[in-house]
């Protein structure tokens, strides 16, 4: 996406184009690009420079990345980061929900893992990581929007945990936009509420971010429990889905084809692309169009029955994630080289987020 693309996307008249060197394959390009959500009303903050631009993602899995991390947000974003001139932030936590505090060594080592597989998936060639842990300034800026929230409501009703650190690293770095849908919603929504609602009450404090959807990004489903009981999709960006219908991008190709092989698709040996009636099938076609850089029907054709579309999802699956995986080997050999990567992010993140935490001391920190 161009400069003038982000800026149209800031001013809520977004228009995205694909990037032309995906990472490793290209994505569909006959179905039309998703549009961005509306913006919210402009807000008084300056923007981080003057026609700069900035967008800021975060990433707090548990555990090892999936396809839909891949596909949903690292793909397109790795595409984005590459057609403009301005700034592409990508905010690491470590395992939120299962980190240790008496075990900082494992944290730092998840956080180094995780940055590892980005690198390999190609985000980090213009984006730049940065460790949560490792700029003070979130943390206390977290501080300050925790009581900011909390003022008028119960204290345990107000956000903790990932989502606030997250959020407060994209106000700190006065984002421009953040990623829509996803696991950016939660992290996303969270801060730009934050920022109108202390903007509300103490002034231009915060830039209040636009959603942005990330162009040719795909949902993906849980392989086994592509519907629920209540006939809605899980997907695997989604907590909870069921363990042995996630693909995870490290997978050994042996564990991706018995992964495929699990997926719930149905008898009837004609294929076709329906979401709400045929689930699993689609989300197979979904997945092979994806990675093929077809639409689900084109993907579908020349294949008769659920054993030859899952035989042509592994040979892509395989053909798409093996130079990850050989990257990821050679990046996690060499911690010193990785460190050395969230070093600078850190320095640099920590310098540029000053200025956005003074503002919020000075209109917060009585509170």
């Amino acid at each position: 996406m161009s400069d003038t693309a982000l800026a149209e996307a800031t001013s809520g008249a977004p228009t995205l184009r694909p990037d032309p060197t995906p990472y490793p394959h290209p994505p569909p390009r006959s179905d039309p690009a998703p549009r961005s959500d509306p913006a919210p009303r402009p807000s008084a903050a300056a923007p981080a420079r003057p026609g700069h631009h900035r967008l800021v993602a975060g990433f707090a899995p548990c555990g090892h990345l999936h396809l839909g991390d891949y596909l949903g947000t690292i793909r397109p974003l790795t595409a984005l980061s590459r057609d403009t001139s301005g700034d592409v932030l990508a905010l690491l936590d470590g395992c939120p929900a299962t980190a240790d505090p008496g075990e900082p060594d494992r944290t730092r080592e998840h956080v180094r893992e995780l940055a590892a597989a980005l690198l390999a998936c190609g985000l980090g060639d213009r984006a730049e990581l940065v460790a949560l842990s490792a700029v003070p300034a979130y943390a206390e800026l977290a501080q300050l929007l925790k009581s900011a929230a909390a003022t008028g409501t119960s204290r345990g009703n107000a956000p903790h945990g990932a989502p606030i650190l997250l959020a407060a690293g994209i106000l700190a770095h006065r984002a421009d936009a953040v990623p829509s849908g996803g696991d950016q919603h939660e992290h996303g929504e969270l801060a730009r509420t934050l920022a109108r609602q202390i903007n509300s009450r103490h002034g231009a404090v915060f830039t209040v971010p636009a959603r942005l959807a990330l162009p040719d990004a795909v949902q993906v489903r849980d392989l086994r429990e592509p519907t629920t009981a209540r006939g809605r999709p899980t997907t695997m960006t989604r907590p909870g889905g069921h363990g042995t219908g996630v693909l995870h991008l490290l997978d050994s190709p042996v564990r991706l084809a018995a992964t495929v092989r699990r997926a719930v698709t149905d008898l009837d040996p004609v294929l076709g692309y329906d979401p709400e009636l045929r689930p699993g099938v689609s989300n197979l076609a979904v997945i092979l169009a994806a990675l093929t850089g077809r639409t689900p029907v084109a993907a579908l054709r020349g294949l008769r029955g659920a054993g030859a579309l899952k035989a042509a999802v592994t040979e892509a699956l395989v053909e798409t994630l093996a130079p990850v995986r050989q990257r990821y080997a050679e990046l996690v050999a060499d911690p010193a080289a990785l460190d050395a990567v969230l070093t600078r992010g850190a320095e640099s993140a920590a310098e540029r987020a000053e200025p956005a935490l003074a503002a919020a001391r000075r209109a917060l920190g009585a509170l």
